[in-house]
């Protein structure tokens, strides 16, 4: 039997390559690889020798040759293929250990140019794998050095059956299809000279690794589980680091994902509460414990068995003002180790610990049946400099910081949405209706008397004045929303009526 061996990731294939010279397995390598194995006292035949051919144009041609190919690729069940390997003197290549060129890491470095990302383009490399995986039923692939042990072992005892055999396969051209993903990505992504006239890519490569089983999805009788990039990603509550508690749920992954994206989006010290992927407390203050407890008065009723999420290190004050209250999850970027002490005690809490996101997902991905819908990410006015005052009256200066508060938790909730604020506080919300206007009461609705003197973001534009003569009734004393209703003069006229200063942004933030 013989083995070829040609890797750039060398873990662990040491010991591979002894375990399989110890059982009289012939190996056969290339050119660092062939080294490594070498210098480590294991016998190895240099791959130029089975070929009678030499490396050349610096190592780009190696093992593309019939020796190569043809001892991977021909079938041991058919004896015209057998009769050829043995006219030409050709030897079968038994198993293959292969890995690729670094090709991510290399265009990820700052100074990384089109030429460094061509050099490690490998060619050979994914050639030979496909080569093996093609022809698994005679030939065993591993890409994966946790495979090396148990694959290798059963490979030399004879144990390795047809399925060992074809899951090994599927790894390779799984292996090779990343690979092949990252350097389509690369590449039209130089200049952006093959998206479409949308400026969202013509091909959309997609190719996710499962990274945990869940116990079941949004519903118990619905699978469920969590994948991330096989190109890589960091950050991300889908690579946050779990510090405490049970298993995480579909749902509980959801609502961290809502509370995470919240907060996140503030510059300044916030707190959010999440129920059901919409924020239902929601404040900003310099003291965190104070954000907390602002957050939390906003809907104490809805906050029960919700997400918490912070965009600070937790303090000590801040987990002792949590007492009492049960939360689902709490996501932060950190814990005072008193703070962590405190959460800890709490048997059915969740503590997530997350970073930004890095590597993940250019676009905003919906599945369709039969498709799948693509956006680009959601990028806010947030600036109110850049807003416009349409009404008589100009907002006060603490009415326009209130208003950039309200717009952007607005962001957050799912349309029609309605956010009433006051201080960089939320005191009520109305998301997901079919008419703004339900929106409204809603929102007035939960935040009962405190709305007097408040402001109103809404994510889309009023169709009609009457929300505005609503949200006068309330208490509502400034609104910001998007403008752009054919009714948009009768909207401010009402709002001129009741005194409301409003300021139009002229940007959508439809949250479906």
């Amino acid at each position: 039997m013989k083995a070829l061996i040609s890797v750039y990731d060398k873990t662990g294939v040491i010991e591979a390559a002894r375990r399989l010279h110890d059982a009289g397995v012939g190996l056969v390598s290339t050119g660092g690889t062939h080294k490594a194995i070498s210098d480590a006292g294991v016998p190895v035949q240099q791959v130029s020798d089975l070929t009678g051919f030499p490396e050349i144009l610096d190592g780009r041609v190696k093992t593309l040759h019939p020796h190569i190919h043809g001892g991977l690729l021909a079938r041991r069940d058919m004896p015209e293929h057998m009769d050829e390997l043995s006219r030409r003197d050709i030897a079968t290549i038994d198993l293959l250990i292969g890995n690729l060129y670094p090709f991510r890491e290399a265009i990820s470095r700052p100074d990384a140019t089109l030429d460094d990302a061509l050099e490690n383009i490998d060619i050979g490399g994914p050639t030979m794998l496909r080569a093996a995986a093609k022809n698994f039923p005679s030939v065993v692939v591993l890409v994966d050095p946790e495979d090396y042990d148990w694959a290798i072992g059963k490979f030399v005892s004879g144990d390795l059956t047809h399925d060992d055999r074809r899951t090994l396969a599927y790894k390779a051209f799984h292996h090779v299809s990343v690979y092949d993903t990252a350097i389509a990505g690369y590449l039209s992504s130089i200049d952006g000279s093959v998206d479409g006239d949308n400026g969202l890519p013509q091909k959309l490569d997609l190719s996710f690794s499962q990274l945990a089983g869940l116990r079941y999805g949004e519903n118990p009788h619905q699978q469920g589980a969590l994948y991330i990039p096989a190109s890589g990603s960091a950050g991300g509550i889908a690579n946050a680091r779990q510090l405490h508690g049970r298993e995480l749920s579909f749902n509980n992954l959801m609502d961290a994902e809502a509370a995470w994206s919240s907060v996140t989006d503030f510059e300044d010290t916030a707190v959010v509460v999440i129920k059901h992927t919409n924020p239902c407390g929601l404040a900003c203050h310099p003291d965190q414990a104070e954000a907390y407890n602002r957050a939390y008065a906003g809907d104490p009723v809805s906050a029960f068995g919700g997400i918490l999420g912070f965009n600070r290190t937790v303090t000590v004050e801040t987990a002792q003002a949590t007492s009492g209250i049960f939360y689902e999850v709490i996501v932060a970027p950190g814990y005072e180790p008193e703070a962590l002490d405190i959460l800890k005690k709490r048997r059915n809490l969740r503590l997530l610990e997350a970073a930004p996101e890095k590597g993940g997902l250019l676009y905003d991905l919906r599945p369709l049946s039969g498709g799948l819908l693509v956006q680009s990410q959601d990028a806010s006015n947030d600036d109110p400099d850049e807003w416009k005052t349409v009404t008589e009256r100009e907002p006060t200066q603490r009415e326009v910081s209130d208003l950039s508060f309200a717009w952007k938790a607005a962001k957050h909730v799912k349309s029609n949405a309605i956010v009433l604020a006051r201080d960089n506080q939320l005191l009520g919300m109305g998301a997901g209706q079919p008419n703004r206007v339900t929106s409204v009461h809603l929102a007035l609705r939960a935040a009962g008397e405190r709305a007097s003197d408040c402001v109103l973001a809404s994510d889309a534009f009023f169709p009609f004045p009457d929300n505005i003569e609503l949200a006068a009734k309330g208490g509502v004393m400034a609104i910001v929303q998007p403008g752009g209703s054919i009714r948009d003069e009768e909207v401010i006229a009402e709002a001129n009526k009741a005194g409301i200063a409003m300021m139009f942004t002229g940007v959508r933030h439809f949250r479906h």
